[in-house]
């Protein structure tokens, strides 16, 4: 990539069940292209695309499963250090949406508390063949109280607009965590010359 010319890296996780486009959203997002061709990730891929939020330069990372690996078979390691999460269910396929409770758990058991998520239903050309109405999706999404967005790999619809909202809560939430750490180090006291705690604030009587 040459010299560096982004400030900060997001990892994020895309999970969800085999076949429900994954790969091909990734590929909408990083290089705005969809193929019919994708065959199944074979161990764990990884792309890369630098955004600008709010003048910033972002590198997302974006970590893409394998697409025989179920639920059950992703470890703490996976998810380590990941900082956003989207998780994909296929509209047009019912196990697809009834496995997201278990993804949930799985991230609940592996990843950071304070990881960011969104939900996504994929497939969204594929509207004449939708078993999973927009309603369930919602429901679910304020049940688990992420971000929801239905999307089109083929189309584009909707894609960049899921990964930049993942992309958006990392931000907030490093900047308040930022900000909290520069409180409570405004809140240190500071030892004076004879070892005792000066406050910061200074008392000035006439």
């Amino acid at each position: 990539m040459g010299d560096k010319d982004y400030e900060v890296t997001y990892k994020i996780l895309i999970l969800g069940d085999s076949g429900v486009g994954k790969t091909c959203l990734i590929f909408r997002f990083i290089e705005d292209i969809f193929s019919d061709s994708y065959i199944s990730t074979i161990g764990i891929d990884c792309r890369s695309r630098i955004v600008n939020l709010d003048g910033k330069k972002v590198r997302l990372q974006i970590w893409d499963t394998a697409g025989q690996e179920r639920f059950r078979t992703l470890t703490s390691a996976y998810f380590r250090g990941a900082m956003g999460i989207i998780l994909v269910y296929d509209i047009t396929t019912e196990d697809s949406f009834k496995h997201i409770a278990q993804w949930l758990q799985n991230i609940q058991d592996n990843a950071s508390p304070d990881v960011c998520k969104v939900l996504v239903g994929n497939k969204l050309d594929c509207e004449d063949e939708r078993v999973i109405d927009t309603e369930r999706g919602n429901s679910i999404s304020e049940n688990a109280e992420l971000e929801f967005f239905e999307t089109s790999a083929r189309t584009g619809e909707g894609v960049t607009e899921a990964f930049m909202a993942v992309a958006r809560q990392i931000k907030e939430y490093m900047d308040r965590k930022s900000a909290s750490l520069l409180e409570e180090d405004s809140l240190t006291p500071v030892i004076g010359l004879e070892g005792s705690p000066e406050s910061h604030h200074s008392c000035c009587s006439s």
